[in-house]
């Protein structure tokens, strides 16, 4: 490539990159500007087999960010997770964290414990949950994503914002890493261990 070319390729990757930017930012507006929906103080089953609804995993917070995770099967929610391993502390000095598995308690803890994460983990398994938030396929196979929570001084609980998990979201690190590299990604998927 001749240094012209290159030249305008570093240019065009630039002005892309700064017009992702300015949409990512009128994306979040956006979601800002949507009004929010009443959500029921859903019930679910910590590791223990103990239960606890929404409204307690928002800690000392009006705000919930909670991962809708599809379980011990998945290889892909597994690498989500696992990079939040690295963050949760810092959301959860803004908003409560936790991540809701498709897995029964009992799975769920054991995986959970073994992956090493921290952070809060409960089942749905035993609830309609994950499914009245639309992270269930036709079939009833759970779908990776996270929602977002408000607590009103009222107590009710609205859901303001939510989106669904995938190779390339900006919820992952490791996608866009891979990118940077010359092939990319190339056909490269996640294990469980290495």
């Amino acid at each position: 490539m001749t240094t012209a070319v290159a030249t305008d390729v570093g240019r065009e990757i630039k002005t892309l990159e700064e017009e992702l930017l300015k949409t990512k930012q009128k994306l979040v507006e956006l979601r800002k500007a949507r009004s929010g929906e009443v959500v029921e103080d859903f019930e679910l089953t910590r590791g223990d087999g103990s239960k606890v609804r929404i409204s307690e995993l928002f800690g000392n917070s009006d705000d919930l960010i909670l991962v809708h995770n599809m379980g011990k099967s998945c290889a892909f929610c597994t690498l989500w997770a696992d990079g939040f391993t690295g963050v949760y502390q810092h959301l959860e000095n803004r908003a409560g964290f936790a991540l809701v598995s498709a897995d029964k308690h009992t799975v769920m803890k054991d995986f959970t414990e073994g992956r090493g994460w921290k952070f809060t983990c409960v089942s749905g398994a035993d609830s309609e949950f994950t499914g009245k938030m639309g992270f269930l396929s036709d079939k009833g196979e759970p779908w990776p994503g996270v929602s977002s929570f408000k607590k009103n001084a009222d107590g009710k609980i609205m859901r303001v914002s939510h989106t669904w998990f995938g190779p390339g979201d900006d919820f992952c690190a490791t996608w866009h890493l891979l990118d940077l590299l010359a092939d990319g990604a190339n056909k490269w998927e996640p294990k469980y261990s290495y």
